[in-house]
């Protein structure tokens, strides 16, 4: 029976285009007949750019196969509705970006450029990246492909639900505070965020700007560390773009991981995490022992600390980061009888009451009398956490976590009540508070066949590791294999 080309990985269609047993067309058509097919159901993309599809489609179709310097030539690829594409309409599911077409290119997209993708659509998210399941974009909900009536997660949400359900091959998502290894885990894929600084970004609509990284949600490891490779590397157009070499980050895999020492925080199996989740980890890290790694317990003492002081910098950094949306330079304005009333009617009517909500909390928190109090004091609590990562990796390679506390929810479950829903990000928050790289791979199913994640994170800019680990536990067992039945 043939295969749809739509449910292949980047490998695997890299392979079939190198031996020019399909063309990149066959390829293209297939995509965007599995979006016909179930794109009404999951709603997973703001945009879809069929035409642009098919325009760099007969680009790439010209080019030379077998050529190394392009790994993506051919591969259709979404992109998150934060990252800027020339030409193409970026709207941050925001209403006031809602007609905003950038005049350049992201970095990250224009290396997927360089390395010849074919750019899909651009996928729906949490307004801003300020949410954890895709319900607070301004357009539309994106659903699970696993259950319809749950939610993808976020706030990537769009571009994980994508991915699972074949709706393009790989995709791009930002992580703030989880967002690309949360909704990774409640819809069965990996997701990446690498070290803070390896990917550039220059283009990204900022929302936290020394917390947001970009990074890769695939079908499996291989062809995460197949995006990374494209889209990492040092950038002068981003002042925190680090000066470090990229890797070939796929030559580690398949390397044995006897030996290696796999942190356990106890920190992280805390009361009122699901059952499920709890149990299909555990049996992860058993089988990572397996396959001769070392489980050492490690002590990450400053983890409960996480969410509060996430929760002021985020907000902090996007109180100032949202003051340019003002009606004046571009995007939506409502008009108001002087400039004051123009600038306050664009941001009430513009901004959804989450976004809202995070630009207040932040502005209070970097006022006069509360700057100290509340802004100063959670940077200390960042110093401490990333001092805990620093002290456990002098004793282990990479640690192991659940990616979330829970599987998806309903959607509507928690919209109306905030904290509950900030807790989502419980197990990725620190991650990104401390600049380290996290992945989540799919590790099981709940009792009601929903995907569960286990997270590994490593040391800065030690991806290779923390891929290698990924790679021996998915080879090892059949989790990622498993589809959803749409």
């Amino acid at each position: 029976m043939k295969v749809e080309l739509s449910k292949l990985t980047i490998s695997e269609l890299r392979g079939l285009l190198d031996r020019k047993e399909v063309t990149v067309r066959e390829v293209v058509d297939s995509v965007y007949k599995r979006i016909d097919s179930v794109e009404d159901r999951i709603r997973a993309f703001v945009t879809i750019t069929r035409d642009k599809a098919y325009e760099m489609a007969s680009v790439s179709g010209n080019r030379a196969v077998n050529d190394n310097s392009m790994p993506l030539r051919g591969i259709p690829i979404a992109v998150k509705d934060n990252m800027c594409t020339k030409g193409i309409r970026t709207t941050c599911s925001s209403k006031i970006l809602h007609s905003f077409i950038p005049p350049y290119e992201s970095t990250a997209t224009a290396r997927l450029i360089e390395n010849g993708y074919i750019l899909t659509g651009k996928t729906n998210l949490d307004e801003f990246a300020m949410g954890s399941s895709t319900e607070n974009s301004g357009f539309h909900t994106t659903r699970n492909p696993w259950d319809l009536e749950r939610i993808p997660g976020g706030s990537s949400g769009g571009s994980a639900a994508a991915v699972a359900s074949d709706e393009c091959i790989a995709a791009l998502g930002s992580d703030t505070g989880g967002s690309i290894r949360q909704p990774a885990a409640l819809c069965g894929i990996v997701g990446l965020k690498p070290t803070y600084g390896r990917v550039s970004r220059y283009g990204l609509v900022a929302f936290a700007s020394s917390l947001d990284q970009i990074g890769p949600l695939t079908k499996n490891v291989m062809d995460s560390a197949i995006m990374l490779n494209a889209i990492s590397g040092h950038d002068p157009l981003d002042s925190t773009s680090a000066e470090a070499g990229v890797p070939d980050h796929t030559s580690t895999l398949g390397r044995d991981i006897k030996g290696m020492k796999i942190g356990i925080p106890n920190e992280y199996f805390i009361d009122g995490m699901d059952k499920d989740v709890e149990g299909a980890v555990k049996k992860a890290i058993n089988q990572l022992e397996s396959l001769g790694a070392v489980p050492v317990e490690v002590t990450l003492p400053h983890t409960s600390y996480a969410v509060a002081a996430y929760y002021i910098l985020a907000t902090s950094e996007a109180s100032s980061n949202l003051a340019r949306y003002d009606g004046v330079k571009y995007g939506f304005r409502a008009a108001g009888k002087d400039l004051l009333e123009t600038y306050m009617n664009t941001r009430a009517q513009g901004f959804s009451p989450e976004v809202k909500r995070r630009i207040m909390l932040g502005t209070y928190a970097l006022s006069s009398g509360y700057y100290d109090a509340y802004y100063k004091k959670a940077q200390q609590v960042r110093t401490l956490i990333k001092r805990d990562f620093e002290e456990a990796f002098k004793a282990v390679d990479v640690i192991v976590t659940p990616t979330t506390p829970t599987a998806a929810f309903k959607i509507g479950e928690k919209a109306d009540d905030p904290l509950q829903m900030y807790l989502s990000d419980i197990f990725t928050i620190s991650v990104n508070l401390a600049g380290v790289p996290g992945i989540s791979i799919p590790c099981g199913f709940t009792s009601n066949s929903l995907p569960i994640g286990l997270q590994i994170i490593g040391k800065h800019f030690d991806e290779e590791t923390v891929l290698m680990a990924a790679y021996a536990y998915e080879q090892s067992t059949e989790w990622h294999k498993r589809k959803p039945c749409l």
